[in-house]
């Protein structure tokens, strides 16, 4: 019964992120098609990424701890090693 709530949990960091990702997605969208400048584009999603970089190190730790150790080498963010 407790897995069921570590996955539940995890589900939910996850929409979390995903919001966020598409929040950052149609702010790119309305600058492309010209209906706010770039100083406002950039300055909604820098406020959004500090927290997305939160989550993602939650989401991370959260399944090391649970004993996850594969989602938790799968959710590391590796693309910063590149």
């Amino acid at each position: 019964m407790g897995d069921i709530f570590i996955w539940l949990i995890s589900f939910f960091i996850l929409i979390a992120l995903l919001v966020l990702i598409v929040y950052q997605l149609m702010c790119l969208a309305d600058l492309e098609f010209d209906y706010i400048n770039p100083y406002d584009s950039s300055s909604r999603i820098n406020k959004v990424v500090l927290p997305e970089f939160i989550l993602q190190g939650v989401l991370c730790v959260f399944h090391l701890l649970t004993g996850h150790w594969v989602m938790s080498l799968m959710c590391a963010p590796y693309y910063t090693t590149m």
